[in-house]
């Protein structure tokens, strides 16, 4: 069986900074209370005009990595990319990926996984490498959350934390044994489904039949919804759960952990897991204050952004870990 490594990594952010003074200029919030509950000071948004959407932001990512990668985009054999915010409801990213970067015919497919689904599309990358089946795979995570916030008070205690942006990883097959992907490591529990949704419109809720039922736009059920508190309190557990899972599977102690990346939802969920683990700061990478939560795009910003700074050397630990809507969770360890 082989083994797949990250070959090539790259980001693209808009260029639109929305800072929390911004946001209080159009909704009853201030810079205090965001940063206070969330850590956040700043995000991205896309501009109306400015050429970007989901899939597009992912093929600017995508540019970066197969550059640093070494390899042509025509060496590509699969694309997976991961998103809550699709350009269209059908068909999926993945093939406009595959057709605006110009690469030959190949299987493309998207995965739905949110918060968790860049390691949910790495972990897929890495089994078809794994296996045989491929020896190049493109993964992309990205996000436009800003078209679909309610930018008003009424929808400002989750507005606030998202923000725009992509992030794609180049898997290669690896000829050292030992370098890689060590491991990856899935979970969901469905029963709180609700409790972090956006439930329309959706073939059970139209939008011609949210109109008529909510013509006050009392109840709208095409804007997020989060039960934070709730939220908050399966993180910090599962978070914990999986990145203990993931090294145990490996041998492997806290102790070794040479970088932690997660998930960016919230700096004080971050800040607890390294507490937890007694972590020091040069072990953990945080970038919420900068970007916001961006969703499936946040572990490849992260990444990338922690590598570019040199915070990650070759055969360092590495373990990403994510939490998020389904409520699915998952971690990947990987020796650099």
């Amino acid at each position: 069986m082989y083994q797949s490594k990250i070959a090539g990594l790259g980001t693209y952010l808009p260029d639109n900074v929305v800072t929390n003074d911004d946001l209080s200029k159009v909704m009853d919030t201030n810079d205090e209370w965001i940063q206070e509950r969330t850590g956040i000071k700043k995000r991205r948004h896309i501009k109306k005009g400015d050429g970007n959407s989901t899939a597009k932001m992912g093929v600017k990512a995508s540019k970066i990595a197969i550059e640093r990668s070494g390899i042509s985009k025509d060496e590509i054999e699969l694309i997976v990319f991961a998103t809550l915010s699709p350009d269209y409801y059908f068909p999926g990213c993945g093939v406009q990926v595959q057709e605006m970067l110009d690469i030959k015919t190949c299987p493309a497919l998207d995965v739905r996984n949110q918060c968790s689904g860049f390691i949910y599309a790495l972990s897929v990358a890495d089994q078809f490498i794994k296996t045989g089946m491929y020896k190049n795979v493109l993964v992309i995570g990205s996000e436009n959350h800003s078209g679909g916030l309610d930018m008003s008070t009424r929808g400002r205690s989750v507005s606030v934390i998202f923000g725009d942006g992509a992030g794609a990883a180049v898997l290669t097959r690896s000829d050292h044994n030992g370098e890689g992907i060590l491991s990856t490591h899935l979970h969901s529990e469905g029963k709180h489904a609700m409790e972090l949704s956006l439930r329309g419109p959706s073939t059970n809720h139209w939008v011609p039949e949210i109109i008529a039922e909510n013509p006050q736009g009392d109840d709208i059920p095409y804007y997020p919804y989060m039960n934070g508190q709730f939220v908050f309190k399966n993180a910090v557990v599962r978070f914990s759960e999986v990145i203990l899972e993931g090294l145990h599977a490996n041998g492997l102690e806290v102790e070794d952990i040479d970088m932690l990346i997660p998930h960016q939802a919230n700096l004080r969920i971050s800040q607890f897991i390294q507490q937890k683990f007694k972590l020091n700061d040069d072990q953990v990478h945080n970038n919420i204050q900068k970007y916001g939560n961006t969703t499936a795009a946040s572990i490849p910003i992260a990444l990338t952004e922690a590598w570019e700074e040199g915070k990650i050397k070759e055969g360092d630990v590495v373990v990403l870990a994510a939490f998020g809507s389904g409520f699915t969770w998952a971690s990947a360890v990987i020796q650099w």
